[in-house]
């Protein structure tokens, strides 16, 4: 559970996944996957949630919204189309099994360059600071009971996956803390503009 016990009276917090997601075609197989794992192993976590790629998570103020989606606009402007290649699967020993993906580095240049320019504005407290998620993958269940990682990890670290995809967009998801369901809040297109022209677009210079 998150710790709100410092948060300001009054004011909503939200809970916010800035994420890449592949196209629906890719996305159905991933879920027939996840609906696979989820029918062996009766993983809750494998069940719900859309596939994607988080890039970052973190809670925030709904006020600071604004100020955020300002940002994130520009650096999606300045930012090219990501070609990302999935393949096979991977695990965070004893409660996590994942897709690889293989293509990591111009994600993680992107998360470098989020972070450089919002981890501010995205700190809601000392106590809830943005994760930035340096290891990209896409989450085939998580918060697994060790007989689950156990048994699960023995069948998929042997089984193959391969995808690929043009994320050409990230996406910003919210949610009330303490619910579940995301809603999109804003879509960013990539749109590889040199620095100059994305300035003066957002400056009005």
């Amino acid at each position: 559970m998150k710790d709100l016990s410092n948060t300001i009276p009054g004011y909503r917090v939200y809970e916010y996944l800035l994420v890449l997601s592949p196209h629906e075609e890719l996305r159905n197989k991933i879920m027939g996957v996840k609906k696979d794992f989820y029918d062996k192993y009766q993983a809750e976590t494998a069940r719900w949630g859309k596939p994607h790629i988080t890039l970052v998570n973190y809670l925030q103020y709904e006020m600071m919204e604004d100020k955020i989606l300002q940002h994130l606009k520009t650096i999606a402007m300045g930012y090219h189309p990501i070609k990302i290649e999935l393949k096979d699967y991977g695990s965070f020993p004893s409660h996590t099994i994942y897709i690889n993906i293989t293509s990591k580095v111009p994600i993680q240049s992107l998360v470098k360059q989020i972070r450089t320019e919002t981890q501010r504005l995205m700190k809601l407290n000392d106590d809830n600071k943005p994760h930035f998620i340096l290891e990209p993958q896409i989450t085939i269940a998580r918060r697994l009971l060790p007989w689950q990682y156990e048994k699960g990890w023995l069948e998929y670290s042997h089984k193959n996956f391969t995808g690929r995809f043009i994320a050409d967009s990230m996406l910003l998801l919210k949610r009330p803390v303490g619910t579940l369901k995301y809603e999109i809040a804003k879509r960013f297109e990539f749109e590889n503009l040199p620095v100059a022209i994305k300035q003066g677009d957002l400056f009005g210079a």
